[in-house]
């Protein structure tokens, strides 16, 4: 039996169809369990019914399939194996497309690597603990391309981890306009871990026809990075001052600065990003894994504090933390809090 304290660690290899299929065996009851969520959460919130999800998947199909046909393989031999449509496994990709509104907010950051080699990129994960149930710790080792861990939902194409190349990818939200139809999320970062370079990374993401912002924080080969990506344009952001970089839910490249009047500020991003910045300042020496568990820990401003939990606000308070997660590429190794990093400890999941 796994602890309550892990997640389920679940490991496939093959050609995509294999893997698809492998997954769908090891995972049927909840991949099941999240194709019904999301379906009801979207009638709830949203009022979508299921012919209007069903009709914006498939419409998302064929253009997923075009810019990445393995990964629309791979789902393919999922919705084999778990005996459900293909397209309500298309559902858990495109379910943040039906609405502008951002469906998490997050606290990320990139820090060198103190071993002098790439970077250590971590973060927060707030969300819905509904989720939880649902999301597994993922080892995909496919037929010719770089292997991959990642912290994922069961079912989606990709989430939040690493590469065997160096590369990895922590996610939040970015207020900037999305539209109904292109490529989901979750298969431009799919694609982006199949790179070995930051310019890998960007134009993976840059050719892509894609359907929502994003912003990603990456630890590369080449040291932290952060990319702000619009449905339009692609920036990757350095470190300047610093040895390190953070992020929140508001944009920060210049050319993106306007979005930050035009859509209201999620769950308190500007001061979050000031205490985030505080913290990291204060560390004696360039932080590492154990001066980012304590920055990933702090309350200040609560309940808007970066250790989220559940408040009595109207809107978002019942987002909480669901997981904090410290990704080291260069070492294949995730370090995961399974609920808040405040009271929950870090466990290990090696590649």
């Amino acid at each position: 039996m796994v602890p309550a304290e892990r997640y389920r660690e679940i490991e496939v290899s093959g050609s995509p169809r294999e893997m698809g299929r492998q997954l769908g065996e090891a995972a049927a009851e909840e991949v099941r369990a999240f194709c019904a969520v999301a379906l009801e959460r979207l009638q709830e919130t949203m009022q979508v019914s299921p012919k209007q999800a069903q009709a914006l998947a498939e419409v998302c199909l064929p253009v997923a399939r075009e810019y990445s046909p393995d990964s629309v393989e791979e789902l393919e031999g999922l919705a084999e194996a778990v005996a459900v449509p293909l397209w309500q496994i298309m559902l858990l990709q495109i379910r943040n497309q039906f609405t502008p509104e951002p469906d998490a907010g997050c606290t990320s950051l990139s820090v060198p690597d103190p071993s002098g080699r790439g970077a250590i990129v971590a973060q927060n994960w707030d969300n819905d603990p509904a989720l939880d149930p649902f999301t597994i710790m993922l080892t995909r080792r496919p037929t010719g391309k770089p292997a991959l861990m990642t912290l994922t939902q069961a079912g989606l194409i990709s989430y939040i981890g690493f590469n065997s190349e160096g590369i990895g990818a922590c996610l939040n939200s970015l207020p900037a306009p999305s539209r109904a139809h292109g490529v989901p999320h979750y298969f431009t970062l799919r694609e982006l871990y199949e790179a070995d370079s930051l310019t890998g990374a960007v134009e993976a993401i840059q050719r892509a026809e894609r359907a929502i912002p994003a912003n990603i924080m990456l630890a590369t080969p080449e040291g932290p990075a952060n990319l702000e990506v619009t449905i339009d344009s692609v920036q990757a952001l350095r470190p300047d001052e610093t040895s390190w970089i953070t992020h929140t839910n508001h944009c920060l490249h210049p050319e993106f600065c306007h979005y930050n009047a035009e859509f209201p500020e999620l769950i308190g991003s500007h001061p979050r990003k000031a205490r985030i910045d505080e913290l990291l300042h204060a560390s004696s020496a360039d932080p590492g894994v154990a001066e980012i568990k304590t920055a990933l820990c702090d309350h200040q401003d609560y309940p808007r504090s970066i250790c989220r939990h559940l408040n009595d606000d109207p809107d978002h308070g019942y987002w909480q933390t669901v997981f904090s997660v410290i990704i080291e590429p260069e070492r294949q190794r995730m370090h995961v809090s399974r609920g808040t990093p405040c009271n929950q400890s870090y466990e290990v999941y090696q590649l």
